[in-house]
């Protein structure tokens, strides 16, 4: 299983906004098209689904941009995975035992990773990565 750069881009612009969380000024989606190497395009979409979701809002004009709808802590990795895939396959009953068992297994996987991706916050995930960049700077005399 991969990660899709649909879920990948969108984990990307939140942790930007999460960065600018309790500021006055939106982010612009240049910005996090630049900073982040997501096309500007496919970003506006995505966000659009997130404004959708609740999960981010947006302010119109010259000055305009996003903002996170909630605070960081409160948004988890799920609901963000959720509202950009929507809902697992439901079986049908044409399926064949063998289909039947395949999805089955599928149906336990996606269990298991809702719990993992339930369990992590926008927040988790911008302090993991203030903790590698801290990590990995390097002093010079």
């Amino acid at each position: 299983m991969e990660l899709s750069c649909k879920i990948e881009y969108a984990l990307l612009a939140l942790m930007a906004l999460a960065d600018g969380f309790g500021q006055d000024e939106p982010v612009q989606i240049s910005q996090i098209a630049q900073e982040q190497a997501i096309p500007d395009r496919y970003l506006e979409q995505l966000l659009a689904v997130l404004r959708r979701a609740n999960l981010v809002r947006s302010q119109r004009g010259a000055k305009g941009g996003y903002f996170l709808a909630r605070s960081p802590w409160q948004i988890n990795l799920f609901q963000v995975w959720q509202c950009l895939e929507g809902e697992a396959p439901v079986a049908n009953p044409a399926d064949t035992p063998e289909r039947m068992v395949i999805r089955q297994v599928w149906q336990e996987t996606q269990q298991a990773t809702q719990v993992i991706w339930q369990g992590y916050t926008l927040k988790d995930l911008c302090q993991q990565r203030d903790n590698l960049r801290r990590r990995d700077l390097m002093y010079y005399i």
